[in-house]
């Protein structure tokens, strides 16, 4: 066992790993299932590839998702503010989790499926007679986050804002950009709460506030509350816009694809599988700390709070899991796939995002018999970091 591993700098790669970073994650597999590498946002890491370390890391307990666990050594600035979810370990983990889970199971969101709809073709009427759009703009950001803000009971949301903030902060390769627009959507995020708090009404997020503001042993803290604000908002539309985008920009470069869930439009349940396996919204998931020497295939990465990141983009084209898997098969068998995580922290927003893609996709396809895309695949932009994957613009014409 070692841990002296020598440093792969991912930064230097530029704008070509950031378009498509598998054939270097797939070399990286081949070396071994962990990496000491530098990360585009410039601090360094340790890299989990392939799926059974990949699916082995992000279930296991040994790895922390609480900040206070990390090294200082690391200067690694935190994106979101507050306690969520994605920032603690059980029972806290564990109590943040059961208070919205009943809102997310797959009988619940199935009843916002007519709403979805709704939405789609509402969106959809404004978009098809123009003949071309940027499926971003038109599409794929304003669904999602119309969906969420009803759930959440937040319409006033000033949406064009709040995204700038959320991409920024997700995706900026300059900390001090994401730092000032992190701190612009937390601003913002409290006078929602305190909005919402005085005009509240039947939803989630009244909900919460509630939780927030009465004694009971579910009493959400202020921090608490803020922190699953950030979660819900954010995490509950920038998986969904990317996972849109890159469903359809995957299916309109592999034409048979495209052909196969044409003349069956019944397949578009095991084609969003095989869009979230094939290029999945979520790269590496949010940040786990090591709070002992972690061994991954012979290699100990230190004690002591070091940042651990599963490729998951890796793990769902691993070869060893899925046969050919750079190849884009809507027919393939896509179990197992880690695009939604795994173990305690899987998503839980996962049933949602589902039936958002399956009712968008299928629903563009069946209004634009025509679609295409408006310019060479190599020259649409890609959102930067390793947290979130997908093309800041797509333009189509149809």
């Amino acid at each position: 066992m070692t841990t002296d591993a020598p440093l792969v700098d991912l930064a230097a790669l530029g704008d070509d790993f950031t378009r498509d970073p598998f054939p270097v994650y797939a070399a990286l597999r081949a070396r071994g299932p962990v990496h000491h590498v530098r990360l585009p946002e410039g601090h360094t890491a340790w890299l989990v590839v392939g799926h059974e370390a990949g699916r082995a890391a992000l279930a296991d307990p040994a790895l922390s998702k609480d900040w206070r666990n990390i090294s200082p050594d690391l200067g690694i600035f935190r994106i979101s503010s507050g306690v969520s979810m994605l920032s603690t370990d059980p029972p806290v983990h564990s109590r943040l989790r059961k208070l919205i889970a009943g809102e997310f199971t797959m009988r619940r969101v199935e009843r916002l499926a007519p709403r979805v709809r709704q939405i789609t073709d509402d969106l959809l009427d404004a978009m098809v007679p123009r003949g071309a759009a940027d499926l971003v703009d038109a599409f794929s950001f304003p669904l999602p986050i119309a969906v969420i803000c009803e759930l959440l009971g937040v319409p006033f949301l000033a949406r064009e804002s709040f995204r700038d903030w959320s991409n920024t902060a997700l995706s900026s390769p300059d900390q001090a950009v994401r730092e000032e627009a992190a701190g612009r959507l937390t601003e913002y995020l409290v006078g929602m709460l305190a909005q919402k708090r005085e005009q509240p009404g039947d939803d989630l997020m009244s909900g919460l506030i509630h939780a927030a503001d009465t004694e009971g042993h579910d009493r959400l803290t202020r921090e608490e509350l803020i922190g699953m604000a950030w979660l819900l908002l954010v995490a509950g539309h920038e998986t969904t816009v990317n996972l849109i985008s890159s469903g359809v920009l995957a299916l309109l470069t592999h034409p048979d694809q495209l052909a196969l869930l044409r003349a069956d439009p019944g397949l578009i349940d095991d084609a969003v599988e095989e869009m979230l396996r094939y290029d999945g919204p979520v790269e590496t998931p949010t940040y786990r700390f090591t709070t002992e020497p972690y061994e991954v295939g012979g290699t100990t990465v230190p004690g002591g709070g070091q940042l651990v990141l599963v490729a998951m983009s890796d793990a769902n084209r691993d070869p060893a899991r899925f046969p050919d898997p750079d190849r884009f098969d809507i027919r393939r068998d896509t179990r197992g796939h880690l695009a939604f995580g795994h173990g305690i922290h899987f998503c839980l927003g996962a049933p949602l995002a589902r039936l958002e893609a399956r009712i968008a996709i299928r629903s563009l396809l069946e209004r634009c018999p025509d679609l295409a895309l408006d310019a060479h695949p190599a020259a649409l932009p890609w959102r930067g970091g390793l947290l979130i994957r997908g093309p800041e613009r797509l333009p189509l014409r149809w």
